[in-house]
């Protein structure tokens, strides 16, 4: 257990002067998800107190965004196959302010449902014209906007007819690798929800809910490209559940 500052204690594990809240983040054993059994801790967690080198850097590209990072339709000789979408929101702090300057990379499957990587054998097609990775920085306001086409489903072996929802993987860096986080976008009214144990590790509704995507048609281009919204909380009461 340690202190967190004002005569409470807290879980080994816990960042100072936070307490998690396990109904609104993933615990880090499911079940029913099952690689969790295999990799969630079975000793309690050690606490490392950060010294100046943790909260101070190493800083992580910051300095080197690309001008077509942001735009993963645009990062080869052609067009990727698929729904174009636009992803866009703010990054917020837990008392609703924007976070300025935090380097947040996405990295997704294509409209087949099949990730560019070499352990990815799900017999889908791969795209030539999609790796499905991309990275921004924050603006002032704390808004950041992707564009890049709606991933598909894909089958994962979990449990009989396993198939993983439509997401996006996003990570978002503060000024030093400590301050990494990672959570998932889904969109709004996908069926597989209900029998998605990733998705239901997030035990409360209202923090589950926080997940999910909402369909802008104020920022969606006509002919062009669906919209979506996703604002980002990093903490407090409505903080997007991240993963352990």
């Amino acid at each position: 257990m340690t202190g967190t500052g004002d005569g409470r204690t807290a879980p080994a594990g816990d960042v100072i002067g936070y307490r998690r809240d396990e109904g609104a983040h993933p615990p880090y054993l499911y079940p029913d998800y099952v690689g969790t059994r295999r990799r969630a801790p079975d000793r309690p967690l050690v606490v490392v107190p950060h010294t100046l080198s943790e909260i101070t850097g190493p800083l992580y590209g910051h300095s080197s965004i690309g001008e077509l990072d942001h735009d993963l339709t645009r990062q080869h000789a052609g067009e990727p196959l698929g729904q174009r979408i636009i992803v866009h929101g703010r990054v917020l702090d837990g008392d609703g302010r924007p976070v300025p300057d935090a380097l947040i990379e996405v990295w997704q499957a294509n409209a087949a449902g099949r990730y560019a990587h070499e352990v990815d054998d799900h017999p889908a097609p791969l795209d030539p014209n999609f790796s499905g990775a991309g990275r921004c920085l924050t603006g002032s306001d704390g808004r950041f906007e992707f564009i890049t086409i709606k991933p598909g489903a894909y089958p994962w072996k979990n449990h009989p007819n396993a198939w993983r929802p439509a997401h996006i993987h996003l990570s978002i860096f503060g000024r030093a690798f400590v301050t990494r986080l990672v959570t998932q976008m889904y969109f709004p009214g996908d069926p597989l929800f209900d029998q998605d144990p990733i998705f239901n590790s997030v035990r409360d509704p209202r923090a589950r809910a926080r997940l999910v995507s909402t369909f802008d048609p104020e920022r969606t281009v006509p002919e062009w490209a669906l919209a979506y919204r996703f604002d980002i909380v990093l903490r407090g009461r409505d903080a997007t559940p991240m993963e352990a």
